[in-house]
């Protein structure tokens, strides 16, 4: 369709006001946009992968992922050692992330912490160094047996040698000290968050998707929700490190996680109507409204995923 030049000149008239007025804002305001996306929040892809210094020992790590959005792992730099939990999603990107953090110490890495066992965290672990210390939860260990089975030719899965044996396991780095909690059931069943009580920090894997569309796969919907109210209840916590999304300040890191986890009752409250409703699965996943949670990154791909989820914990039948 071909509009008049004059609506034409109006239009772009206007668009050249919103960009100039919104360049003008002072640098607070516009980072206030609220988002996953690096073009809505103003950061190029060129600016990616990044080292995110939170203190003096402790740097998140953000590396782009498919379709936009971030991966992020943790980097806590020890007396004699490094401590990283979570890598990226290929043996590429974790190098690149080993390389990245050799510019900013000379120390082996010693500890690797499996936040989330999912291959976008873990399909790069073949590149990491022998002789680390491992710290997983016996059911991503299981799922990691699992995924090494069944991985066809050309794809390695790393397998940790044991599991651990409690709810927390403390790591004295020597600069710091860690504590790897397990906090209940969430994105995978052992989702691993790892916590800096000196430092104040929480990074909590994927357990935390910061404006990204609850990815329900092999979540626990309801479980996932009480999870994130434990680790806003958690003493000596006023920055939570997301596994996807942007990396926040103090602040808003607590009021993003608040988001997210009203995200998920949200989603959870959405399926229970449809299912009132006397709907099929299908054509509940047709007909969800998901509100403003459905304009976040991967709402499309995951919106029937949830639904299906969300629906067999109804039924009683997730193990």
């Amino acid at each position: 369709m071909t509009f008049p030049r004059v609506r034409v000149r109006t239009l772009a008239t206007a668009l050249l006001i919103a960009t100039t007025a919104a360049a003008l804002l002072p640098s607070a305001a516009r980072a206030q946009v609220r988002t996953a996306d690096p073009a809505v929040r103003g950061v190029p892809l060129t600016a990616f992968p990044r080292l995110v210094k939170l203190t003096k020992h402790v740097y998140g790590y953000e590396e782009i992922r498919q379709p936009g959005f971030t991966t992020v792992s943790l980097i806590v730099l020890g007396k004699d050692g490094v401590l990283i939990a979570d890598a990226q999603g290929s043996a590429a990107a974790t190098q690149t992330m080993l390389d990245r953090i050799r510019t900013i110490t000379p120390l082996p890495i010693k500890w690797y912490v499996v936040g989330s066992d999912h291959g976008d965290h873990t399909a790069g672990n073949n590149v990491l160094p022998g002789g680390l210390t491992w710290v997983v939860h016996p059911t991503s260990l299981a799922q990691l047996k699992r995924d090494s089975a069944a991985a066809t030719a050309g794809r390695a899965v790393i397998v940790p040698p044991t599991a651990m044996t409690g709810t927390e396991q403390t790591i004295d780095l020597g600069t710091t000290q860690v504590v790897v909690r397990f906090m209940g059931r969430a994105h995978t069943g052992g989702d691993l968050m790892v916590h800096l009580p000196k430092e104040q920090i929480l990074f909590m894997s994927e357990a935390y998707l910061n404006r990204v569309f609850p990815a329900m796969r092999s979540a626990y919907p309801t479980e996932w929700a009480r999870a994130i109210d434990a680790a806003l209840a958690l003493p000596r916590v006023k920055r939570y490190v997301p596994g996807h999304g942007f990396i926040e300040k103090a602040k808003r890191s607590r009021e993003e996680l608040v988001t997210f986890r009203d995200a998920i009752t949200s989603v959870i409250a959405e399926v229970k109507r449809l299912r009132a409703l006397g709907l099929s699965q299908d054509d509940a996943a047709k007909r969800a409204n998901w509100g403003d949670v459905g304009t976040w990154f991967l709402a499309d791909q995951q919106g029937p995923i949830a639904v299906r989820r969300v629906w067999a914990e109804l039924d009683g039948t997730l193990k």
